[in-house]
């Protein structure tokens, strides 16, 4: 059986990857920093169609809570087989990078790469003492952005964050491969989430016109086939992989 951790997945691209991963059969441990009704109304979205869900309420961003949650999903679901690094968040305000605070700074870097890297920390070390069934696949998929290798002026702090993050999905792709613990970094580019949700129309609108190659934004369930897709172990023989999840926002042209 396999057990997947999804951080930050009461909405949006989290959720849609949760469901996507029930769908393929996995239990999965919804996450959020609150228990609170969203994150109950997301387990029940997958209870309800038939999938095994359960909440597993901590703020990803406190480290010293790491080892207690995941001894707690795998007591409730078993042990876990797949990490998902999904929770994020944004610059406090977009402007001019004059003027980002270092409280905004210290907020992406924090919760983007810091807490990622310690929880797939965790993560691994759980997984590396015990012994595994040479058939069951682990993995770890992490979420970060086109804006990992694309500037974006407006929310430079966010962007740093996100290189950061991108480069701690190389490091531990290089650890964990003599493991055979796979390890893959999403960028999604324009996805239509509540994080986007003040800007997204005029995104739909440069993606008509030509900014993305397919003339649309992407959707949370977009993001999430991918990562069952990654999860499930679809691409055998593959890991350390960059999958650019952003309609052709990034391909070169003239």
């Amino acid at each position: 059986m396999n057990v997947a951790l999804i951080t930050g997945s009461s909405r949006g691209i989290g959720l849609g990857a949760a469901q996507a991963l029930a769908r393929e059969g996995f239990s999965v441990a919804i996450n959020g920093p609150l228990d609170n009704e969203e994150l109950a109304s997301a387990v029940a979205s997958i209870n309800d169609v038939g999938g095994r869900a359960i909440k597993a309420p901590f703020d990803v961003s406190d480290l010293a809570a790491h080892e207690g949650a995941l001894a707690e999903i795998e007591n409730e679901l078993g042990p876990l087989t797949t990490l998902v690094n999904n929770a994020g968040v944004g610059v406090l305000s977009r402007g001019d990078p004059l003027e980002v605070s270092e409280e905004s700074w210290d907020r992406c870097l924090t919760v983007n790469a810091k807490a990622m890297f310690f929880l797939t920390q965790a993560f691994v070390r759980r997984v590396l003492s015990r012994e595994r069934k040479p058939d069951v696949f682990h993995s770890i998929v992490n979420v970060t952005s086109s804006n990992a290798v694309a500037v974006a002026e407006p929310r430079a702090e966010y962007a740093a964050s996100k290189a950061a993050a991108a480069m701690v999905s190389k490091t531990w792709a290089v650890r964990l491969g003599r493991e055979g613990i796979a390890v893959y970094d999403v960028q999604p580019g324009l996805i239509a989430t509540n994080m986007t949700a003040p800007v997204i129309a005029q995104y739909e609108e440069r993606a008509k016109a030509g900014l993305t190659l397919f003339p649309r934004v992407g959707q949370p369930e977009d993001i999430g086939a991918i990562i069952a897709s990654l999860a499930s172990g679809s691409l055998p023989y593959t890991t350390g992989q960059t999958i650019s999840a952003d309609g052709g926002l990034l391909v070169p042209r003239f």
